[in-house]
């Protein structure tokens, strides 16, 4: 079996470091117990604020945690869920070979770094797909039946029965949904949403024709899609090229019965954009999870308005998403170390890398 190997597990407020080191005891105790343990931000409001930094700015903002700079110089392997892993990280930690985060998202990782350093990179794709999918079907009932503001509405003293929609109340049996982003949350989207007998219409220049047909789907132009659709689900990844990629003339081209539903990324959505077309009806509404500055600002122009549904970023927190993920990271990463087919490898050109080659046999011995 392979010979030790050190790691250092950093969780924090979201998945506690505790989460990874039992993950490390289940999966991992093959190559020994040598690991430090602990959480690089245990505050939650404290977390959110920064996590977001550096999904919009990149993991180079933070300094080095300290149990890195305590314990990093010989660790091997490290591992979290928004832990920074920077260049600085990378220089700290020379014998660094494994990054492990168990979250789809890689904005909190230097990958191009890590790769130059000959470092393999996993993380965790579809750990919160069931969670996000089934929390993106939910707001489009939330958004055009107006649960959330009928809630509201009798907590706060009022039988409300009336509001911006009432007149355009929709069903979604028989609505065209267009889905941007057809990974495996898109798809969960579409499967689920096929019980109310819906159209789907996709957009996704990375999946062919025939995989989208062959989900039930059909594969369209992004103009299409925001044409027709009746509700709009965005499921794509940010990147700088798509970034803002719904903006005021895209916006123009729905439906003024169009609802238009975010749970994946707040970037992808020019946010002044959307608020001036809610505030104009120039759409029906809006529900989003995402905002490019969480907590959402007092004098945000969502707040001031009646057709949104906000909710904070909740999407994909589920006790089975959040729980599981350390066990799916770290089992992956054993089964690469093991000489099996893994599932996460982000950067396969460091399989290449010889120094890697090297650390890798010594560890199969």
């Amino acid at each position: 079996m392979g010979k030790n190997i050190k790691a250092i597990l950093l969780g924090d407020a979201m998945i506690p470091g505790k989460g990874f080191g039992e993950a490390w005891e289940k999966w991992m105790g093959a190559y020994g117990n040598d690991k430090v343990v602990g959480d690089w931000e245990p505050d939650w409001e404290k977390l959110q604020y920064r996590r977001l930094e550096v999904e919009k700015r990149g993991p180079e903002i933070e300094e080095v945690p300290a149990a890195v700079t305590e314990s990093g110089a010989d660790a091997e392997l490290l591992a979290g869920l928004f832990v920074p892993v920077s260049s600085k990280l990378m220089e700290a930690m020379p014998n660094l070979r494994i990054v492990g985060v168990s979250r789809a998202g890689l904005e909190n990782v230097n990958v191009q770094e890590a790769t130059k350093r000959g470092v393999l990179v996993f993380n965790v794709q579809g750990r919160n797909a069931h969670a996000v999918s089934d929390f993106a079907v939910g707001m489009m009932l939330a958004e055009c039946r107006n649960i959330a503001r009928a809630h509201h509405a009798i907590k706060t003293g009022t039988w409300r029965k009336t509001f911006s929609n009432s007149a355009i109340v929709p069903e979604l049996s028989g609505r065209t949904i267009g889905i941007i982003g057809f990974g495996y949350i898109g798809r969960l989207v579409a499967q689920k949403l096929s019980g109310f007998r819906v159209n789907c219409l996709v957009f996704d220049p990375y999946t062919s024709e025939e995989d989208i047909k062959e989900a039930g789907c059909t594969k369209a132009e992004l103009e299409t899609v925001l044409k027709e659709s009746d509700f709009i689900t965005l499921h794509a990844r940010l990147t700088e090229a798509n970034k803002n990629m719904i903006g005021e003339q895209e916006i123009s081209l729905m439906k003024p019965t169009a609802y238009l539903i975010n749970t994946g990324r707040a970037g992808l959505i020019d946010q002044q954009a959307l608020a001036a077309a809610l505030r104009k009806g120039t759409i029906s509404g809006a529900a989003l999870d995402v905002f490019t500055t969480e907590p959402i600002p007092a004098d945000s122009d969502f707040l001031e308005l009646d057709n949104v549904t906000l909710t904070t970023h909740i999407a994909g927190t589920t006790a089975d998403a959040l729980g599981n993920s350390p066990s799916l990271l770290l089992e992956d990463i054993r089964k690469f170390l093991n000489g099996e087919k893994p599932r996460f490898i982000v950067n396969s050109e460091v399989l290449e890398n010889a120094e890697f080659i090297q650390w890798l046999g010594e560890k199969r011995e």
